[in-house]
């Protein structure tokens, strides 16, 4: 559930509150009962978590897993023996 900032429009009070997505936005000021605004967030950031995300994460010595890539063989013509006659 995110976390919304509002503004009061009286009284100036800021504040935040925790509520679902779907919940309506709040009106009311909790200070002075006056109306609220909500005010428009830049939300949080990306968060990756485990292994293998940043570069820093093999400075130990680990190393990143390889991929295998298949390699074709060339194949050698084979020798024909000649027949002699």
């Amino acid at each position: 559930m995110p976390t919304y900032d509002y503004i009061c429009k009286k009284c100036g009070h800021t504040f935040e509150l925790f509520q679902s997505m779907s919940d309506s936005p709040r009106k009311t000021c909790p200070v002075c009962k006056g109306f609220v605004r909500r005010l428009v967030s830049g939300g949080s950031g990306l968060i990756f978590k485990g292994s293998g995300f940043y570069l820093t994460d093999y400075k130990n010595g680990k190393e990143p897993p390889k991929e295998k890539k298949e390699t074709k063989k060339k194949e050698t013509p084979k020798k024909v023996k000649k027949e002699q006659n």
